[in-house]
């Protein structure tokens, strides 16, 4: 009887499949599915066209003007050979003599930009409501408009809905926001030239702006100097007093008369600050919106919106299939 002894084999290893083939793109059938898709991307396309010119369309003009202005030196001549010669006395009298135009230049454009100098600004001029209830200009009357909701134009009371802690009229902290955003004040670092300029829906409005806040940081510094030069004198004049010194004395004495040049200069040029070089004009063409712009990246973000959703389907049928 033959008996058959069973014998060990290895069992065949499956065979591998390819994976790469199944992460490789395939070009040819990725073109075949956007143009199959075409009139979905051309749709979408189309609508994303129209609603970005009726955006652009109904967007206000915005108007920009500017001014160039020049910073103010101060003396070179007799008020750096007095701080030279009288700095440390200065000092620790603490007198603060003219220096130069650097750091002054740099306050004064912080100062411009300052919460401080803002609600100042807004106590003295009527800008409130064509800053917080504005909605566009009409060329033709050359008014503002304003919107009807936020202000009521005839009983001059604002009507607009806020939350708590906001009330209907704006805080000064709340349009200083508002008024950051349509300020740019810059310093070309070669020339120390400043550039301030204003954005408003009205060119005249956006023109007097800058004409108000070149004036008024103007005599804002001049007046922080002119205070500060008469309380250093004062000072001045108590130590002249209290010292029987000759030397300390002849040492006051000459900069009681550095503190008054001060305050005589101070008060001698409107133009204490900066200088006008370029003064603001009111603009003839809109700075805003780039309505050709707008309409452009529409029509692009449209074409590549209908592109992703004909791929979605393609490989969503692919994968369900």
């Amino acid at each position: 009887m033959n008996t058959q002894t069973p014998t060990n084999q290895a069992p065949k290893p499956a065979p591998e499949h390819n994976h790469y083939a199944d992460d490789e793109i395939d070009l040819k059938e990725l073109f075949t599915a956007l143009w199959a898709g075409k009139k979905i991307i051309i749709g979408t396309t189309f609508i994303a066209s129209v609603l970005a010119v009726v955006f652009a369309l109904s967007m206000p003009n915005i108007y920009r003007s500017e001014a160039l202005l020049a910073p103010v030196g101060a003396d070179g001549g007799g008020m750096s050979g007095l701080a030279s010669k009288f700095g440390g006395l200065a000092s620790l009298a603490g007198v603060s003599l003219p220096g130069g135009g650097g750091d002054k230049t740099t306050m004064g454009i912080e100062v411009l930009k300052s919460r401080a100098f803002f609600a100042e600004f807004v106590n003295k001029y009527p800008v409130m409501v064509d800053l917080m209830a504005a909605k566009g200009w009409n060329s033709g009357s050359n008014t503002v408009l304003i919107n009807s909701d936020v202000y009521d134009v005839d009983n001059k009371e604002w009507l607009r809905e806020v939350d708590a802690p906001r009330t209907p009229e704006p805080s000064v902290q709340e349009a200083h926001e508002v008024f950051k955003g349509l300020l740019s004040v810059s310093q070309d670092k070669e020339s120390s030239f400043v550039t301030i300029s204003v954005e408003h829906f009205s060119p005249y409005v956006a023109k007097q702006w800058v004409d108000w806040l070149v004036q008024e940081i103007n005599n804002t510094i001049r007046e922080q100097d002119v205070a500060q030069a008469q309380r250093s004198i004062d000072y001045l004049k108590e130590q002249i007093q209290a010292t029987q010194l000759a030397d300390l004395q002849a040492g006051f004495f000459e900069l009681i008369q550095s503190q008054t040049e001060t305050i005589m200069l101070a008060n001698a040029s409107p133009e204490y600050l900066f200088k006008t070089l370029d003064p603001a004009v009111i603009p003839e063409l809109k700075a805003k919106p780039k309505r050709a712009l707008i309409c452009v990246l529409g029509a692009m973000l449209g074409g590549m919106l209908g592109v992703l959703v004909v791929l979605i389907r393609h490989f969503t049928a692919n994968e369900n299939s």
